[in-house]
């Protein structure tokens, strides 16, 4: 085996141009394709890590099986042989989805008792994938969660000064057959590990939830199930599990072949985008072919996003998490114990703080960013998590799991159902769940506005406008009630800021809120997971807790803060978005339960 170093150029664009997050670097393929690109920022990545991390270790490379995946794949287990890594972990054709690389960093341990210290995950998460579309890359530590932002900026310092990388060029890994192949490296013997993709994941899932159970469930006549894994990475999870392991039929999962452009879709896993489930689940705009089945699940592109949906039935991920948090104890056997504590984003809805208070658990509003997630969990204080973004998790790993959130709801589903399987009782539906739960709990109307591919300056330009009305609340005030008087008072408006109560760290400028007198809340939050352009992300809220006005649409409750022209929302809209962004005002709603354009 020949090694040797390269010099190459990294080439990172404009400031419009780069989209390099604390966890993720993410651009369009034609980027990363570019000579050197891929290599550069590999090494830095190596660079960054301490010596013990590298030479020596056991790394994991592999993704959600994207267009470029496969190459990459070999670039970089050729440069972890030159950095003197001694171990390669790679799934099955270069497949693990994102939370399985969670669980293997963490649980997997070699033949020869190796343990892997982290791994480089390939993927775009929920964007399209293709030749012309998006790739990504991550660095996951050995706790199986993102890099922190210690490590990420030294990745990001090293990007501009690199002037080699190392690579074994002639190295080349057949990563279809599952087995073990060796190579002599600068630190001795380099092995390559190929192994099934799912097993692991499986052996993790099987240790959380009852899948006796969940089988019982699933094999009734009673109840019918769909899946659609949207052509991405959960597909290779979804015949092992949902069939051979719980005994569902082939018939009921969708899109489960993997493939590099996921089938030419985007696999975000909303009411948007998997259009297929969502007419199979009787909530398109046409009949879907036969009765609906009782329960359906999407994932994204990764398999760490999940949507939940029932017979015509959406639920908000926001209400998932809580309701989730609501039954673990009683339902999933791994939270038998009780929870630790629960968190969820800042734009997500205050669902979770109502269980959380009801039950007397700990409570975490943190930043948009899992890593948020990891650091309480790490620390012992968290079990439960999520996200507006249709992200579910817990301390079982470091990410957010999407075939994990749809297990847990099925655990929710049999517990509920148990000994109702059998004659001629009803079955508890996904519909009375979420219904019952806002019976007890209040419902939390909500709803969310994403403005995509705005540029970056101006959209900048805009949240500093609305910082700055912050200023300016009795003005508004009186604006608002001249317009319309059944909309609440503003009484607090702030940008977010969170300090860490573990490591200490704060975060500023974490989302701009104002806060109603009613509990309802508008959110305007700016985002960068897109390889084009910025998006800007508005959230609606209102809580409801009389249990007769809890069964209206989303878009009926909600309408004193959001139909227009009697708005104080579309205020801020017209002189902010028009003025600083030049665009027409659309949205695309992913959270209350439909999609149109405003």
């Amino acid at each position: 085996m020949t090694y040797g170093s390269m010099v190459g150029s990294l080439w990172l664009g404009s400031s419009s141009e780069i989209i390099l997050l604390w966890w993720l670097e993410l651009f369009q393929v034609k980027v990363f394709i570019q000579p050197h690109y891929l290599q550069n920022f590999v090494q830095s990545t190596f660079n960054a890590l301490s010596a013990e991390k590298v030479r020596g270790a056991t790394l994991v490379v592999s993704g959600d099986g994207r267009y470029f995946s496969k190459d990459a794949i070999q670039i970089i287990t050729r440069m972890a042989a030159a950095n003197g890594v001694r171990r390669v972990w790679i799934g099955q054709n270069g497949l693990l989805s994102t939370p399985a690389v969670s669980a293997v960093i963490r649980e997997r341990v070699g033949v020869d008792g190796s343990r892997a210290t982290g791994g480089f995950i390939l993927t775009a998460s929920h964007n399209p994938g293709g030749p012309h579309e998006d790739f990504g890359i991550k660095y996951n530590m050995e706790n199986g969660g993102p890099a922190p932002e210690g490590i990420t900026d030294q990745i990001y310092e090293n990007t501009k000064t690199i002037k080699e990388y190392l690579i074994a060029e002639d190295l080349d890994v057949d990563i279809s057959t599952i087995g073990v192949t060796s190579f002599s490296g600068p630190e001795g013997q380099f092995n390559v590990e190929v192994f099934d993709s799912a097993s692991d994941y499986v052996k993790l899932m099987k240790s959380i939830f009852d899948f006796e159970s969940i089988r019982k469930l699933l094999t009734s006549p009673k109840f019918s199930f769909c899946y659609d894994a949207m052509h991405g990475v959960g597909g290779a999870y979804a015949k092992p599990i949902f069939v051979e392991e719980l005994g569902a039929q082939e018939s009921s999962l969708l899109n489960c072949t993997p493939k590099e452009d996921f089938g030419g879709g985007h696999p975000d896993p909303n009411l948007t985008y998997a259009k297929e489930l969502v007419v199979r689940m009787g909530l398109g705009k046409s009949d879907s072919q036969g009765e609906p089945p009782e329960f359906g699940a999407a994932s994204d592109g990764d398999a760490d996003r999940n949507m939940i949906l029932g017979k015509r039935f959406f639920v908000t991920p926001s209400d998932s998490v809580a309701i989730i948090a609501a039954n673990a104890v009683e339902a999933i056997p791994y939270f038998s114990a009780g929870l630790k504590g629960v968190a969820r984003s800042m734009p997500t809805s205050a669902a979770l703080d109502v269980v959380a208070k009801h039950l007397n658990l700990k409570f975490f509003e943190v930043p948009t960013g899992w890593k948020f997630f990891g650091n309480l969990m790490d620390a012992g204080l968290c079990s439960v998590c999520g996200e507006e973004s249709f992200g579910t998790g817990s301390d079982h790993i470091r990410e957010k799991d999407g075939i994990w959130a749809v297990l847990a709801w099925l655990s929710i589903l049999a517990h509920k159902n148990k000994g109702k399987l059998d004659g001629d009782n009803k079955l508890v539906s996904v519909e009375d769940i979420v219904c019952q739960h806002w019976a007890a709990y209040g419902r939390h109307y909500y709803t969310r506005y994403d403005y995509e591919n705005v540029d970056a300056g101006a959209a900048k330009e805009l949240m500093a406008h609305l910082v700055k009305l912050q200023s300016s609340l009795p003005k508004v005030n009186d604006i608002v009630k001249g317009i319309r008087s059944d909309v609440s008072k503003v009484i607090h408006a702030d940008e977010f800021e969170y300090k860490d109560s573990v490591d200490g760290s704060i975060s500023k400028h974490q989302g701009i809120r104002y806060l109603f007198e009613d509990g309802s809340r508008l959110i305007f939050r700016l985002s960068g997971t897109g390889s084009e352009g910025a998006t800007i992300r508005l959230y609606i809220e209102q809580y409801e807790k009389d249990p007769s006005k809890t069964g209206r649409e989303s878009q009926e409750a909600l309408a004193p803060l959001v139909r227009q022209p009697h708005l104080y929302l579309h205020c801020l809209l017209r002189t902010g978005l028009n003025k600083y962004l030049g665009l027409t005002v659309r949205g695309l709603i992913t959270g209350g339960g439909c999609s149109e354009a405003f």
